[in-house]
């Protein structure tokens, strides 16, 4: 090895600043989420028009949640802060919207059961395994995130009869996706953890 090789520095690995786009939309996000809750007690799922205000902050904080992953990747804004902060913005989001629809009668308890229940056992699994790899949003992940929003921002909007009717079939569909996907992102955390042993 010659003198030059040996003094050569060390690449330099840019540090991503905790402040950034993608981290300031997650923050949005969780800000949202009481502002959200709000409008929808006020409305008492009865208001149509605060229905439609809750309807649309919802759409809203579900949009920075498919913008700010967006713009993590892109422009290499991926932070520890936003991987963890992302996920829990995301479960408090769906969840207040779960639980404020099933408390207001709206959708059955046993929903909200299963869907909570597999999105925080799927965000504990990704924190289970972390170390050893990352469990990445299969296409089933982001059908099943899409399904969720468009059924619960279906919910939300004061649809005549007819059009709320179709409501519950969204809503079945987004079930279904939520318990086959989390069964697989399950096999992907065993397979993870049996590499790496």
């Amino acid at each position: 090895m010659t003198e030059a090789a040996e003094s050569a520095p060390a690449p330099v690995v840019a540090r991503v600043p905790v402040v950034n786009a993608a981290n300031a939309l997650t923050a949005l996000r969780l800000v949202l989420v009481p502002v959200f809750a709000a409008s929808v007690v006020v409305s008492g799922m009865t208001r149509p028009g605060w229905q439609v205000i809750a309807c649309v902050i919802f759409a809203v904080a579900s949009v920075t949640d498919l913008v700010d992953g967006w713009i993590a990747r892109r422009f290499g804004l991926v932070t520890a802060v936003g991987k963890v902060a992302d996920p829990i913005a995301d479960k408090a989001l769906t969840g207040a919207a779960l639980l404020l629809l099933s408390f207001y009668d709206r959708l059955p308890w046993w929903v909200t059961a299963v869907i909570l229940a597999r999105e925080l056992g799927i965000t504990a699994l990704r924190f289970w395994v972390i170390r050893r790899g990352v469990i990445a949003a299969s296409r089933g992940g982001k059908i099943k995130t899409a399904l969720q929003i468009l059924a619960i921002a279906w919910y939300l909007w004061p649809m005549p009869a007819a059009l709320a009717a179709v409501g519950p079939w969204i809503m079945a569909a987004a079930v279904a996706v939520t318990v086959v996907t989390g069964f697989d992102y399950i096999a992907q955390a065993l397979r993870l953890r049996r590499t790496a042993a």
